[in-house]
């Protein structure tokens, strides 16, 4: 069976900027304030012509172009989302549509912000079935902006729109994909939820008025669910993979709030390795988060050949997800490296 891994990344972000201060005078709040309780300065906002699906669509597009591969020799779409475009049909099939991506099945995943982790390890259990030269695009996309109260504190300073994408392909041996695991604890599902438009509580005039419509959550219970339940998760996976706590470089963990990330961070005992984040600029994009910053820092040349990433998603549902993998140079980390030699030379 073929070795998975990420062979390309693709990210994109809207070009509306929305600042602190925008957003903390309908929600009662200060930018001081944000800033102090999230570590987050601005996110963006779709605009109104575009869907999630337009969103996830481009994300694709930058990492199929940066592995100069065509959407026809894509055999899998994976879009992970919690704002799709319609209920039904599947977002990923509009996504497949614009991509012209002719030859992929095409599905969504909903673990709302654990969604990509969630959907890439679907995605790699597919392609190992599928044979070598196989390609897999794992989308997560979002438009929260659509689905928030802007008057809820809670939730109005946190989210951004955006969509991240990687491309899953043949990797070689002791590179790639090493280990997953995917948590669910149903028993804590209404910590986050939108309540309304589902078949439990249809839409209706009521529904619209008591604004159920609108995306909830009991942020203490989420900051008490991350904190129980995450770093076991993440020892739990190492441990299974045989890999040392030491020995991971890179730490990709889902956008919630970088306050409450630093606070959970002494407790994953990582000591060699390095939290990226993105949220400052870009905010919690929910299931693009992960993706969103994992291409930030690939673009930057943060991963190096065989450096251990950890990949983390947490939200909803209630859900964790995780991912260990061993990097392998993409074409355009190969390309840059083969740029930066010319150069010196």
């Amino acid at each position: 069976m073929p070795q998975v891994g990420i062979v390309a990344t693709g990210a994109y972000v809207p070009d509306t900027v929305v600042s602190n201060e925008e957003v903390a005078r309908g929600a009662g709040v200060t930018d001081e304030w944000i800033v102090r309780k999230t570590g987050i300065r601005e996110r963006r906002r779709a605009d109104d012509r575009d869907a999630t699906s337009d969103l996830a669509a481009r994300a694709a597009r930058a990492a199929l172009e940066q592995a100069d591969v065509a959407p026809e020799d894509v055999a899998f779409i994976v879009l992970a989302t919690s704002t799709p475009d319609h209920p039904q049909p599947a977002t990923a099939s509009i996504v497949q549509h614009l991509l012209g991506a002719v030859n992929a099945a095409a599905f969504d995943i909903n673990a709302v912000c654990s969604g990509f982790v969630y959907a890439t390890a679907v995605a790699e259990r597919l392609l190992r079935g599928a044979g070598e030269g196989r390609y897999a695009l794992v989308i997560g996309a979002d438009i929260y902006s659509r689905i928030l109260d802007y008057s809820d504190r809670k939730t109005a300073i946190l989210f951004g729109d955006g969509a991240g994408a990687v491309l899953l392909g043949t990797v070689p041996q002791a590179r790639g994909i090493q280990e997953t695991s995917l948590l669910t604890r149903g028993d804590q599902y209404r910590l986050i939820s939108v309540p309304a438009g589902g078949s439990r509580m249809p839409a209706s005039d009521r529904t619209l008025r008591e604004g159920s419509h609108f995306f909830r959550m009991d942020g203490r219970g989420v900051r008490s669910f991350v904190q129980d339940n995450l770093p076991g998760a993440l020892h739990e996976l190492l441990d299974r993979a045989g890999v040392g706590r030491d020995q991971v470089r890179h730490f990709v963990p889902h956008q919630a709030n970088g306050v409450m990330l630093g606070e959970v961070w002494p407790q994953l005992e990582l000591p060699g390795a390095t939290m990226h984040l993105a949220l400052e600029k870009y905010g919690n994009t929910g299931s693009a988060s992960v993706p969103i910053t994992l291409d930030v820092a690939h673009r930057k040349g943060e991963f190096a050949d065989g450096e251990t990433v950890l990949m983390a998603g947490f939200g909803g549902g209630m859900t964790v997800g995780a991912i260990l993998t061993q990097w392998a140079p993409t074409a355009y980390a190969r390309a840059a490296a083969q740029h930066v030699t010319a150069t010196v030379a």
